[in-house]
């Protein structure tokens, strides 16, 4: 038995942190989009055969741990009889790690959806986005990212929690695309524990401002503002944020990372790589949005 599953890396321009006692009922509300680049992860099932119960190997780039894998495999190993099958996962992970692009949501959530499938588990929807959600949460790596890259598209987070408890509304934007360069990593838990307070005053009071405007500049305008009343603006970033501004482009800023990316118009990408390209010492990606979300792949 085996199966494969896909999940698109997810951008957070700004958001509000709600900690709840119950893990599914903690996450966030907030905006950001989901693009094509992500995470692929296939199980392979076969007989143990007395090796240990599962093989965790990674491709691309790669996380400094595995336990969100290993959390979302304890949790399915709980829905059956599975002591006598060995679990070969492999994780192809397409966006950098640690930059603002939720690659561990991508991790958790396509793993679900892939052990889903291939232990014939037969989950729904909701309760395979829970697991990859709890998974996230429980290991401190990011509070919203599994809700939004479920759904994908360009999303605002209104309710926060797991698939099945929170819920977004969508905002059409088919005809962008998004360029970002990737400076720094920066750690998520280290940053909601000592940013929490300054987070949550304006980041609610944005979801309700883009609900209103329901536009893609406005988005990137906010996510600046954010970023900039949070302090995590660098010099290297705010260098490339002027230089785009002084030639008209809209950009934002990727929470958690040193990341700055640009939704634009198909049609003005060249430009925007050129002065991106100006400013050397990141990963330069270029990519359109993923409105299909997490979902399992033909095998």
């Amino acid at each position: 038995m085996a199966a494969t599953a896909f999940c698109p890396a997810h951008v957070t321009g700004f958001f509000k942190a709600h900690l709840k006692d119950s893990v599914s009922d903690t996450g966030s509300m907030g905006a950001g989009f989901s693009i094509k680049q992500g995470v692929t992860t296939r199980v392979r099932v076969s007989p143990r055969n007395g090796r240990s119960g599962y093989r965790i190997t990674t491709t691309g780039y790669r996380p400094d741990k595995t336990d969100v894998s290993e959390f979302v495999i304890r949790e399915f190993l709980k829905l059956g009889e599975f002591s006598g099958s060995f679990l070969d996962i492999k994780h192809e992970i397409g966006v950098p790690v640690g930059y603002g692009l939720g690659s561990s949501g991508a991790v958790a959530l396509s793993l679900a959806f892939a052990l889903d499938s291939a232990l014939h588990t037969g989950l729904d929807r909701n309760k395979i986005g829970m697991i990859a959600h709890n998974a996230e949460v429980s290991c401190k790596t990011g509070l919203g990212d599994v809700l939004a890259s479920f759904h994908g598209g360009f999303e605002v987070r209104v309710r926060p929690g797991a698939p099945g408890v929170g819920s977004v509304e969508m905002i059409p934007a088919d005809d962008m695309s998004v360029i970002m360069v990737c400076f720094s990593p920066i750690s998520t838990n280290k940053f909601i524990k000592e940013n929490l307070s300054r987070i949550n005053g304006l980041g609610g009071r944005m979801v309700d401002m883009l609900l209103e405007s329901r536009d893609c500049g406005h988005f990137q305008d906010m996510s600046l503002e954010f970023a900039r009343y949070v302090n995590v603006m660098t010099p290297r970033m705010q260098r490339l944020v002027d230089d785009l501004a002084r030639n008209g482009t809209k950009c934002g800023v990727a929470l958690f990372g040193e990341t700055v990316f640009s939704m634009v118009h198909k049609e003005d990408e060249a430009g925007v790589l050129e002065i991106l390209q100006r400013h050397p010492g990141g990963t330069l990606i270029r990519s359109e949005l993923d409105h299909v979300g997490a979902r399992v792949l033909d095998n």
